[in-house]
C-alpha cells in the first residue's frame, strides 16, 4: 500500500448520502458538537501539576481552547497543518490539483495526517517545556490525554463540516469568544473564587456609585469599542459585488451571484491570528524551558514585555491614554501589528483561494455546470473566467487587507475580549446566520430545490 492509498483510508466522519441535509438534522449535530466541545472544555487533565499556560486567556481564545483541559490543543492542530499545506501547494512544492475530487481528497487526507502529527508535536512540547507540568512520572500520560483530546476535536471538526452548519473551527471559535465575552461583561467571581464586580458593566455602575471616573471611563470605553467593532464587522459584512446571471435553459429567469467583499471571510485572520497565538506560545514555552527570556519574547504576568513577541502584540492604546500610561513605544508596536495583520492576511487569503476552489476558473466551471452564464456573452468558461478575474482577485487582496485592519484595530480599542477574537466570532456567526437562513429557505420553499438541482 502506497502513501496516496494509506491517505485515502485515513479513519474519517462518514459523510450523508443525501446532497443537501434537512436543516434540522444539520442544527441537531451543531448543537450536538458545541454541547460536547463546552464539557471536554471542562474535563481536567489528570496528573497535571502546574498550568502556567492559564493566563494566556487571548491564545485560549483564538485557539478555541480551555488550558488545562482535555482540550488544551484546541484548532491549534488543525490551523497549522492547513498553514503549512497552504503554503508549499501555494509555493508549488506540492504539486495537487485542487479542482478534480481526487485533488482535493488527497489535500483533506494529507492534511488530517498532518494534524495528528502536531497533535503528538504539541503535547509533546508543552508537557516537556513545562507549559503544563506533569506530576512525577506522568509526562507519558498526560502527553497521550492532549493527543487524544486533540484528535477528538480534529474528528468533532470533520462531524460539523459534514453534518452541521459551518466548520468546527468556526464553532469553537465563536463559542470560546461567546463564553469569555459573557464572563467579560457580567462576571462576578474574582481571582480567588470570590463574589466580586468583575465584569465590565459591573465596573462601571460600581465605579459611578464610589465616583471613581477613570475606571468608570475605561469600562465604559471597552463596553463602547464593543458596541462599535460589531456594528462596523456587520456593516462591511454586507457590503457585496453582485454578478447578473441567466438560465440558458429557462427563459426570462435571472439571478445575481453574490461576491461579498470579505471573499475569504474570516479564514485569512484565523490563521494570522493563529500564528501570532503560536509565535507567543512557543516564546513562553522556550522561557520556561531555559528560566529566562529569549529573542522570541520575555513575559510578565502573561503579557509579553519583550523580543519579537512584544512586537507581535498590541498594546490597549484607548485604555492607556485613558490612564496615562501612554507611551511613544507603543505607537511603533502598534504599526508593526498592524502591518503584521494586514500582510498576513493578504498572503493566507491568496493562497486559501488557490487551494479551496474560489478562484475565478473553478467559480467559471461551476457557473457553467450550474446552466449559468452572463446574458450578453457567450457560454464559455474561458469568457466567464476573464470577467470574474476582474473581480475576484482585486476583492481577495482588498477584503483580505481591509479584516486585517479591522482586527488589529479592533484589537489596540480593547474590546471586552480582544479585538481578534471578537472580530472573528462575529463575522462566524453573521456567516453561519446566512447559511442558516439560506438552508431554511431551501428547506421551505420545494420550488427552490428544482432550480438549484
Amino acid at each position: 500500500m502506497d502513501f496516496k492509498e494509506i491517505l485515502f483510508n485515513l479513519p474519517e466522519v462518514k459523510g450523508p448520502l443525501e446532497k443537501k441535509l434537512p436543516f434540522n438534522i444539520k442544527l441537531k449535530w451543531t448543537l450536538i458538537i458545541l454541547v460536547a466541545f463546552f464539557i471536554l472544555a471542562n474535563i481536567p487533565l489528570y496528573g497535571l501539576a502546574s498550568n502556567s499556560l492559564q493566563r494566556f486567556e487571548y491564545l485560549a481564545i483564538i485557539m478555541g481552547t480551555e488550558f488545562g483541559s482535555i482540550t488544551s490543543l484546541g484548532i491549534g492542530p488543525i490551523v497549522m497543518a492547513s498553514i503549512i499545506l497552504q503554503l508549499l501547494v501555494g509555493a508549488k512544492l506540492i504539486n495537487l490539483d485542487m479542482s478534480t475530487h481526487e485533488g482535493k481528497k488527497y489535500f483533506q487526507g494529507l492534511q488530517k495526517v498532518v494534524a495528528i502529527f502536531f497533535c503528538i508535536f504539541e503535547a509533546t512540547i508543552y508537557v516537556v517545556m513545562k507549559g503544563l507540568e506533569a506530576m512525577p512520572g506522568l509526562q507519558l500520560l498526560l502527553i497521550f490525554e492532549l493527543t487524544l483530546g486533540g484528535i477528538i476535536i480534529i474528528l468533532m471538526d470533520e462531524v460539523v463540516s459534514k453534518w452541521g452548519f459551518g466548520s468546527g473551527v468556526s464553532l469553537f471559535i465563536a463559542a470560546g469568544v461567546g463564553w469569555h465575552l459573557f464572563t467579560a461583561a457580567f462576571g462576578f467571581i474574582g481571582p480567588q473564587n470570590t463574589i466580586q464586580a468583575v465584569g465590565k458593566v459591573w465596573v462601571f455602575f460600581s465605579s459611578i456609585a464610589a465616583a471613581d471616573t477613570i475606571n468608570a471611563t475605561a469600562a465604559l470605553a471597552a463596553i463602547l469599542a464593543t458596541v462599535i467593532i460589531f456594528l462596523v464587522v456587520v456593516y462591511a459584512q454586507s457590503i457585496k459585488v453582485e454578478i447578473p446571471l441567466s438560465f440558458d435553459r429557462l427563459r426570462g429567469f435571472a439571478i445575481k451571484w453574490p461576491l461579498s467583499f470579505f471573499y475569504t471571510s474570516n479564514i485569512p485572520v484565523i490563521l494570522t491570528a493563529a500564528l501570532l497565538a503560536n509565535v507567543q506560545l512557543a516564546a513562553r514555552l522556550v522561557e520556561n524551558a531555559v528560566g529566562y527570556p529569549t529573542f522570541l519574547g520575555g513575559f510578565s504576568n502573561g503579557n509579553p514585555t519583550s523580543g519579537i513577541a512584544a512586537f507581535l502584540s498590541s498594546p490597549n492604546i484607548l485604555e492607556s491614554i485613558i490612564r496615562g500610561s501612554f507611551t511613544s513605544m507603543m505607537l511603533l508596536q502598534s504599526f508593526v501589528y498592524i502591518m503584521f495583520m494586514i500582510a498576513g492576511s493578504i498572503l493566507f487569503a491568496v493562497f486559501w483561494v488557490k487551494t479551496s476552489g474560489m478562484d475565478a476558473s473553478n467559480v467559471a466551471h461551476q457557473m457553467i455546470s450550474s446552466g449559468l452564464q452572463i446574458p450578453g456573452f457567450r457560454k464559455d468558461p474561458r469568457v466567464l473566467e476573464s470577467i470574474l478575474n476582474r473581480y475576484i482577485m482585486p476583492l481577495t487582496v482588498m477584503g483580505a487587507a481591509a479584516v486585517g485592519f479591522l482586527a488589529a484595530a479592533a484589537d489596540l480599542l480593547g474590546a471586552l475580549v480582544r479585538g481578534t477574537g471578537l472580530l472573528l466570532a462575529v463575522m462566524i456567526v453573521y456567516k453561519l446566520y446566512e447559511e442558516i437562513a439560506q438552508q431554511h429557505a431551501y428547506d421551505m420553499h420545494p420550488a427552490l430545490k428544482k432550480i438549484i438541482a
